[in-house]
């Protein structure tokens, strides 16, 4: 359920909804916006308060029950885009940020060589895989800790912001010490044991899709990481398992589209999981940004045919310079910028 309250409600109107909520064992979350208060009801039987209970209230202007099973990431609730700052980086304004880097931290060199270039060619943060959840237990694995060490001094040393996946509740406090935005991979977007941990700290927090989930089911993954008041979320479309078998992933542009009119969270796409292979991935980089999409997260790695993981979708540096050349037209167009 979520309700309106009057332009230039006060404190006490405000507080005495939220106290008739309290009073039937719901579950409250206040969007405090600059002109007007959303109040959204929460819990697993609001059908037992009739909408008047609320309506009555001094204060109140309108409400409305929210039949999607997404509540706190719905339009309903916030109706403007949400907009995420990461170290003065603005994630669902006016500029598409490029999120670029390895999709594992192999060595320092690496790293380094890595995230001065693309950080020089127009990335706005470094992605770095220090856990890797491998469908192999025989796969390489990620370097940990290590990895989160040099991440670390990427960001000091370049002045930028770093993300990296966390796979597992135990290591969140850790990630958290050392990357800007944690990113939850699409094999745990219904883990919702590290869901719920995570919407316990302020972090940004990056939602991949599901390798199979509907655009519903991503929604609600996210409201599990809002439930608690984190607002800083991302989502990230990466492409779902569909019969086709020419690319690894078919990468859905529509939901996009459905997400912006749906949500308020801002959107990011992954070309380099969704292709699987390097050929690809400006194409769908390009599309993903005349669709509307907030930013995108891109594999790079200095030398491809050497990555310890997906070297095939990963672009050469001097295919990465390429594709932000290409992407700059396009967000023009569509009356953004890189």
């Amino acid at each position: 359920m979520i309700i309106e309250m009057m332009k230039g409600a006060t404190q006490e109107q405000v507080d005495h909804v939220v106290e008739r909520a309290h009073s039937f064992g719901f579950e409250v979350q206040l969007n405090l916006g600059t002109e007007k208060t959303v109040v959204a009801i929460l819990g697993s039987d609001t059908g037992k308060a009739d909408t008047d209970a609320f309506a009555v209230l001094p204060g109140v202007q309108s409400v409305a029950r929210v039949m999607k099973p997404y509540k706190l990431a719905s339009r309903e609730f916030h109706p403007r885009a949400s907009k995420v700052n990461v170290s003065g980086v603005e994630i669902g304004g006016q500029r598409i940020v490029v999120m670029a880097g390895p999709c594992a931290v192999e060595s320092e060199k690496q790293l380094t060589d890595t995230a001065k270039a693309v950080q020089k060619l127009g990335a706005a943060v470094v992605r770095g895989g220090a856990f890797k959840p491998r469908t192999s237990p025989f796969s390489f694995q990620g370097l940990e800790h290590d990895a989160l060490d040099m991440l670390a001094r990427v960001k000091s040393d370049l002045g930028i912001p770093v993300i990296t996946e966390v796979v597992d509740i135990q290591n969140i406090g850790i990630v958290a010490e050392h990357a800007d935005i944690i990113q939850v991979g699409a094999r745990n977007m219904q883990n919702f044991a590290l869901l719920k941990e995570l919407s316990k700290i302020k972090h940004p927090i990056l939602l991949k899709r599901g390798l199979s989930a509907t655009v519903t089911e991503w929604l609600t993954a996210a409201d599990y990481l809002l439930a608690r008041g984190n607002r800083r979320i991302i989502l990230c479309e990466r492409g779902i398992r569909t019969f086709e078998d020419s690319v690894r992933f078919s990468v859905d542009i529509s939901s996009i589209a459905v997400i912006k009119k749906m949500s308020h969270l801002p959107v990011l796409v992954d070309p380099s999981h969704a292709a699987g292979h390097f050929a690809y991935v400006p194409s769908i980089a390009r599309a993903a940004v005349a669709a509307g999409a907030d930013g995108l997260l891109v594999e790079v790695h200095p030398n491809p045919e050497e990555a310890l993981v997906d070297g095939l979708q990963s672009l050469t540096l001097k295919n990465f310079e390429k594709l932000m050349a290409e992407l700059r037209p396009v967000a023009q167009a569509v009356g953004r910028y890189i």
